[in-house]
Protein backbone atom coordinates (compact mmCIF):
# COMPACT_ATOMS: atom_id res chain seq x y z
CA UNK A 1 0.00 0.00 0.00
CA UNK A 2 0.93 3.19 -1.01
CA UNK A 3 1.03 5.96 1.47
CA UNK A 4 2.28 9.52 3.24
CA UNK A 5 1.84 12.44 1.21
CA UNK A 6 5.10 15.22 0.21
CA UNK A 7 4.78 17.73 -3.00
CA UNK A 8 6.51 17.07 -6.05
CA UNK A 9 9.74 18.69 -6.68
CA UNK A 10 9.58 21.95 -9.02
CA UNK A 11 12.64 21.06 -10.76
CA UNK A 12 12.78 19.46 -14.29
CA UNK A 13 13.32 15.92 -13.56
CA UNK A 14 16.36 14.48 -15.05
CA UNK A 15 17.53 10.83 -15.73
CA UNK A 16 19.35 9.34 -12.89
CA UNK A 17 23.17 8.62 -12.83
CA UNK A 18 24.92 6.57 -15.12
CA UNK A 19 25.77 4.05 -12.52
CA UNK A 20 21.74 4.07 -10.62
CA UNK A 21 20.52 3.54 -14.05
CA UNK A 22 22.54 0.39 -14.42
CA UNK A 23 21.29 -1.27 -11.47
CA UNK A 24 17.67 -0.60 -11.79
CA UNK A 25 18.39 -1.99 -15.31
CA UNK A 26 20.14 -4.71 -13.63
CA UNK A 27 17.56 -5.32 -10.85
CA UNK A 28 14.15 -5.22 -12.80
CA UNK A 29 15.14 -6.89 -16.14
CA UNK A 30 13.36 -4.41 -18.06
CA UNK A 31 13.37 -1.55 -20.62
CA UNK A 32 13.01 1.87 -19.73
CA UNK A 33 10.58 3.83 -21.50
CA UNK A 34 9.55 6.79 -19.55
CA UNK A 35 10.36 8.57 -16.00
CA UNK A 36 9.34 11.55 -13.78
CA UNK A 37 7.77 12.85 -11.00
CA UNK A 38 3.68 10.99 -10.24
CA UNK A 39 1.70 11.31 -6.94
CA UNK A 40 0.21 8.14 -7.10
CA UNK A 41 -2.98 7.32 -4.75
CA UNK A 42 -4.85 3.80 -4.21
CA UNK A 43 -7.87 2.76 -4.45
CA UNK A 44 -9.21 2.90 -1.01
CA UNK A 45 -6.56 5.31 0.51
CA UNK A 46 -6.96 9.15 1.30
CA UNK A 47 -3.45 10.67 0.30
CA UNK A 48 -1.78 10.79 -3.04
CA UNK A 49 2.72 10.13 -2.58
CA UNK A 50 4.64 11.66 -4.95
CA UNK A 51 7.07 8.92 -6.22
CA UNK A 52 10.18 9.09 -8.67
CA UNK A 53 8.34 6.96 -11.18
CA UNK A 54 9.87 4.73 -14.33
CA UNK A 55 7.59 2.81 -16.69
CA UNK A 56 9.65 -0.72 -17.69
CA UNK A 57 8.17 -2.93 -20.07
CA UNK A 58 4.07 -3.21 -18.48
CA UNK A 59 5.38 -2.58 -14.96
CA UNK A 60 5.31 0.70 -13.10
CA UNK A 61 8.13 1.21 -10.38
CA UNK A 62 8.10 3.53 -7.92
CA UNK A 63 11.30 5.38 -5.93
CA UNK A 64 11.33 6.89 -2.70
CA UNK A 65 13.90 9.07 -4.03
CA UNK A 66 14.91 9.67 -7.45
CA UNK A 67 18.74 8.43 -6.70
CA UNK A 68 17.50 5.51 -4.86
CA UNK A 69 18.88 2.22 -6.49
CA UNK A 70 15.88 -0.05 -5.82
CA UNK A 71 12.11 0.41 -6.19
CA UNK A 72 9.81 0.64 -3.15
CA UNK A 73 6.74 -0.09 -4.92
CA UNK A 74 5.85 -1.37 -8.40
CA UNK A 75 2.79 -2.21 -10.27
CA UNK A 76 2.10 -4.15 -13.30
CA UNK A 77 -0.32 -2.26 -15.82
CA UNK A 78 -0.70 -5.05 -18.24
CA UNK A 79 -4.28 -5.74 -16.87
CA UNK A 80 -5.19 -1.36 -17.88
CA UNK A 81 -8.98 -1.70 -19.37
CA UNK A 82 -9.22 2.08 -20.13
CA UNK A 83 -7.75 5.51 -18.62
CA UNK A 84 -9.84 8.95 -18.15
CA UNK A 85 -8.77 11.86 -19.54
CA UNK A 86 -6.47 14.16 -18.43
CA UNK A 87 -7.53 16.97 -16.20
CA UNK A 88 -6.53 19.63 -14.20
CA UNK A 89 -7.32 20.25 -10.40
CA UNK A 90 -7.39 23.11 -7.64
CA UNK A 91 -3.50 23.32 -7.83
CA UNK A 92 -3.41 23.27 -11.56
CA UNK A 93 -1.75 20.04 -11.33
CA UNK A 94 -3.22 17.30 -14.15
CA UNK A 95 -4.61 14.03 -12.60
CA UNK A 96 -6.57 11.19 -14.44
CA UNK A 97 -7.05 7.65 -13.02
CA UNK A 98 -6.06 3.81 -14.93
CA UNK A 99 -8.75 1.51 -14.71
CA UNK A 100 -7.25 -1.95 -13.82
CA UNK A 101 -8.97 -5.07 -13.54
CA UNK A 102 -8.06 -5.77 -9.80
CA UNK A 103 -8.71 -1.59 -8.64
CA UNK A 104 -8.02 1.88 -9.98
CA UNK A 105 -4.94 3.79 -9.55
CA UNK A 106 -5.21 7.66 -9.36
CA UNK A 107 -2.37 9.42 -10.56
CA UNK A 108 -0.94 13.16 -10.81
CA UNK A 109 1.61 15.31 -12.76
CA UNK A 110 3.23 18.55 -12.27
CA UNK A 111 1.24 19.93 -15.55
CA UNK A 112 -1.58 18.87 -18.16
CA UNK A 113 1.17 18.35 -20.91
CA UNK A 114 3.18 16.41 -18.92
CA UNK A 115 -0.41 14.25 -17.79
CA UNK A 116 -1.14 13.83 -21.38
CA UNK A 117 2.01 12.61 -21.75
CA UNK A 118 2.36 9.64 -18.99
CA UNK A 119 -1.08 8.37 -20.42
CA UNK A 120 -0.44 8.29 -23.87
CA UNK A 121 3.06 6.21 -22.75
CA UNK A 122 1.07 3.96 -20.72
CA UNK A 123 -1.72 3.32 -23.29
CA UNK A 124 0.99 2.46 -25.97
CA UNK A 125 2.98 -0.29 -23.76
CA UNK A 126 -0.41 -1.66 -22.73
CA UNK A 127 -2.66 -1.57 -25.80
CA UNK A 128 0.23 -2.30 -28.53
CA UNK A 129 -1.37 1.04 -30.18
CA UNK A 130 -0.32 4.59 -30.25
CA UNK A 131 -3.35 6.74 -28.81
CA UNK A 132 -4.84 9.06 -30.97
CA UNK A 133 -4.77 12.63 -29.08
CA UNK A 134 -4.46 15.90 -31.09
CA UNK A 135 -2.86 17.55 -28.02
CA UNK A 136 0.49 15.67 -28.21
CA UNK A 137 3.24 17.01 -29.49
CA UNK A 138 4.72 15.07 -32.91
CA UNK A 139 7.95 15.06 -31.29
CA UNK A 140 6.34 12.74 -28.09
CA UNK A 141 3.88 10.44 -30.73
CA UNK A 142 7.63 9.80 -32.31
CA UNK A 143 9.18 8.69 -28.91
CA UNK A 144 5.79 6.83 -28.55
CA UNK A 145 6.27 4.78 -31.77
CA UNK A 146 9.71 4.11 -30.81
CA UNK A 147 8.69 2.58 -27.74
CA UNK A 148 5.55 0.69 -29.44
CA UNK A 149 8.15 -1.00 -31.69
CA UNK A 150 10.31 -1.77 -28.48
CA UNK A 151 7.61 -3.12 -26.66
CA UNK A 152 6.20 -5.01 -29.48
CA UNK A 153 9.77 -6.77 -29.79
CA UNK A 154 10.06 -7.47 -26.71
CA UNK A 155 7.55 -9.73 -26.02
CA UNK A 156 8.48 -11.98 -28.57
CA UNK A 157 12.42 -11.98 -27.90
CA UNK A 158 13.42 -14.44 -25.55
CA UNK A 159 15.21 -12.16 -22.04
CA UNK A 160 19.06 -13.03 -21.89
CA UNK A 161 18.50 -13.07 -17.94
CA UNK A 162 22.42 -13.53 -16.74
CA UNK A 163 22.94 -10.35 -16.22
CA UNK A 164 19.36 -9.93 -14.53
CA UNK A 165 18.36 -10.14 -10.84
CA UNK A 166 14.50 -10.33 -10.28
CA UNK A 167 14.54 -8.37 -7.27
CA UNK A 168 16.43 -5.82 -4.80
CA UNK A 169 18.47 -9.13 -3.97
CA UNK A 170 20.23 -12.13 -5.95
CA UNK A 171 17.67 -15.18 -6.47
CA UNK A 172 18.40 -17.05 -3.44
CA UNK A 173 20.17 -19.64 -5.14
CA UNK A 174 23.77 -19.41 -5.84
CA UNK A 175 23.89 -22.13 -8.25
CA UNK A 176 21.48 -20.36 -10.76
CA UNK A 177 23.99 -19.17 -13.38
CA UNK A 178 21.82 -20.30 -16.49
CA UNK A 179 18.33 -19.89 -17.78
CA UNK A 180 16.79 -21.94 -19.60
CA UNK A 181 14.83 -20.85 -22.96
CA UNK A 182 11.56 -20.99 -21.55
CA UNK A 183 12.20 -17.90 -19.34
CA UNK A 184 10.57 -15.03 -19.96
CA UNK A 185 10.99 -11.75 -17.82
CA UNK A 186 7.13 -11.64 -18.49
CA UNK A 187 3.81 -10.93 -16.19
CA UNK A 188 1.30 -13.60 -15.74
CA UNK A 189 -1.39 -11.76 -18.30
CA UNK A 190 1.72 -11.19 -20.93
CA UNK A 191 2.35 -14.68 -20.44
CA UNK A 192 -0.99 -16.23 -21.05
CA UNK A 193 -0.94 -14.27 -24.14
CA UNK A 194 2.03 -14.98 -25.26
CA UNK A 195 1.00 -19.23 -24.93
CA UNK A 196 -2.93 -18.46 -26.52
CA UNK A 197 -1.11 -16.35 -30.03
CA UNK A 198 2.10 -19.26 -30.41
CA UNK A 199 0.57 -22.37 -29.28
CA UNK A 200 3.37 -23.95 -32.34
CA UNK A 201 6.02 -22.57 -30.21
CA UNK A 202 5.50 -24.37 -26.79
CA UNK A 203 3.56 -24.66 -24.12
CA UNK A 204 5.17 -23.88 -21.38
CA UNK A 205 6.80 -20.19 -19.82
CA UNK A 206 9.24 -19.69 -16.71
CA UNK A 207 8.67 -16.41 -15.14
CA UNK A 208 9.35 -13.63 -12.56
CA UNK A 209 6.72 -14.69 -9.16
CA UNK A 210 4.57 -12.39 -8.24
CA UNK A 211 6.43 -11.17 -5.34
CA UNK A 212 9.42 -11.07 -7.40
CA UNK A 213 11.75 -13.12 -5.18
CA UNK A 214 10.66 -16.31 -6.44
CA UNK A 215 9.67 -17.62 -9.47
CA UNK A 216 6.34 -19.01 -11.70
CA UNK A 217 5.65 -21.26 -14.01
CA UNK A 218 2.41 -21.16 -16.44
CA UNK A 219 1.42 -23.98 -18.87
CA UNK A 220 -1.05 -24.17 -21.20
CA UNK A 221 -2.61 -27.89 -20.59
CA UNK A 222 -3.46 -29.51 -24.39
CA UNK A 223 -6.71 -30.57 -23.40
CA UNK A 224 -10.19 -29.90 -24.90
CA UNK A 225 -10.52 -27.01 -24.76
CA UNK A 226 -7.23 -26.31 -23.75
CA UNK A 227 -6.48 -24.86 -20.14
CA UNK A 228 -4.11 -22.34 -18.16
CA UNK A 229 -2.91 -23.19 -14.88
CA UNK A 230 -0.44 -21.15 -12.94
CA UNK A 231 2.17 -23.03 -9.94
CA UNK A 232 4.66 -21.21 -7.82
CA UNK A 233 8.36 -22.23 -8.09
CA UNK A 234 9.69 -21.06 -4.04
CA UNK A 235 13.12 -21.52 -3.26
CA UNK A 236 14.41 -23.37 -0.44
CA UNK A 237 17.87 -23.55 0.47
CA UNK A 238 19.88 -24.45 -2.66
CA UNK A 239 16.80 -26.10 -3.88
CA UNK A 240 13.97 -25.12 -5.77
CA UNK A 241 10.47 -26.66 -4.64
CA UNK A 242 6.60 -25.93 -7.62
CA UNK A 243 4.04 -25.92 -5.87
CA UNK A 244 1.89 -28.86 -7.61
CA UNK A 245 -1.01 -31.12 -6.79
CA UNK A 246 2.11 -32.80 -4.97
CA UNK A 247 5.70 -31.15 -4.47
CA UNK A 248 8.41 -31.62 -7.06
CA UNK A 249 11.93 -30.18 -5.87
CA UNK A 250 14.98 -30.39 -7.46
CA UNK A 251 18.32 -28.84 -7.48
CA UNK A 252 18.98 -26.11 -10.60
CA UNK A 253 20.19 -25.98 -13.36
CA UNK A 254 16.87 -25.07 -14.27
CA UNK A 255 16.28 -27.17 -17.51
CA UNK A 256 16.76 -30.93 -15.08
CA UNK A 257 14.24 -29.28 -12.49
CA UNK A 258 11.82 -28.08 -15.71
CA UNK A 259 12.34 -31.62 -17.13
CA UNK A 260 10.76 -33.42 -14.07
CA UNK A 261 7.98 -30.33 -14.30
CA UNK A 262 7.29 -31.29 -17.82
CA UNK A 263 7.32 -35.14 -16.93
CA UNK A 264 4.78 -35.20 -14.42
CA UNK A 265 2.54 -32.69 -16.32
CA UNK A 266 2.77 -34.91 -19.71
CA UNK A 267 1.90 -37.87 -17.15
CA UNK A 268 -1.21 -35.65 -15.33
CA UNK A 269 -2.51 -34.88 -18.75
CA UNK A 270 -2.69 -38.55 -19.78
CA UNK A 271 -4.80 -39.04 -17.08
CA UNK A 272 -7.23 -35.97 -17.95
CA UNK A 273 -7.69 -37.64 -21.17
CA UNK A 274 -7.88 -40.95 -20.67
Amino acid sequence: MLRGIREQPEEIPQPAPRQIFQERQRITGLPLYFQGYLSVRHSGCQEFRVYWTELRGTMLFFYDDKKAPTYSQKLDISSLTSATNVYPDENGSAQFILMLSNGELELKANTCECGKEWKGFLLTVTKLSVPLDESLLPGQLTRMHEVLEKEKKRRTTPNDCSSTSLNRKSPPSSTLTTMPACFYAVSRQEAIKMLEKNPACGNLILRPGSDSKNYAITIRHKLDPPCLKHYKVMSKGTSYIIELERQVSDQFPCWRFLSRCKKYHFTENQKRSQ
